[in-house]
């Protein structure tokens, strides 16, 4: 072996093109389905002047049940019967008593409905419903 071979060092180089490619694919296909993934129920909100609740950080994520226009009853987007929203309530009731149960009626749906809604999760055990409203929109 001479002396310019033994000189020679290995080079470790990784070409980083590719991956800065799959990784812009990957970025577009997240920003176009990102909306996408986030539909949920279809629920037109009440308008109110209501003092938003303060929010704490350290509680459960809140139980929010929805009811849409046609009456039907809804936990995270999937569609339930009052039955199974009084056995997942009480679950979850008897398992984390800090959690927030929230009721969050379309303003066209019937009031019977959504009262409906209010009285299951008070069989559930639940001490404390609130509704969930949107802001009241100010005419400028």
């Amino acid at each position: 072996m001479s002396y310019r071979d033994r000189k020679r060092k290995q080079i470790a180089e990784i070409n980083v093109v590719p991956y800065i490619d799959v990784m812009l694919v990957l970025l577009i296909i997240f920003m176009v389905t990102a909306p996408l993934l986030t539909e949920g129920v279809k629920v037109d909100l009440p308008e109110t002047n209501a003092n938003p609740v303060a929010y704490n950080e350290d509680a459960p994520e809140p139980f929010i049940l929805s009811v849409d226009a046609d009456g039907k009853y809804y936990i995270d987007d999937l569609e339930k019967t009052k039955q199974e929203i009084l056995i997942y309530a009480t679950a979850l009731y008897q398992e984390k008593p800090t959690t927030d149960f929230l009721v969050r009626g379309d303003k066209s749906a019937a009031y019977n409905d959504v009262l409906q809604a209010m009285v299951v999760l008070k069989e559930a055990g639940v001490d404390s419903v609130s509704l969930i409203t949107s802001p009241l929109a100010l005419d400028e």
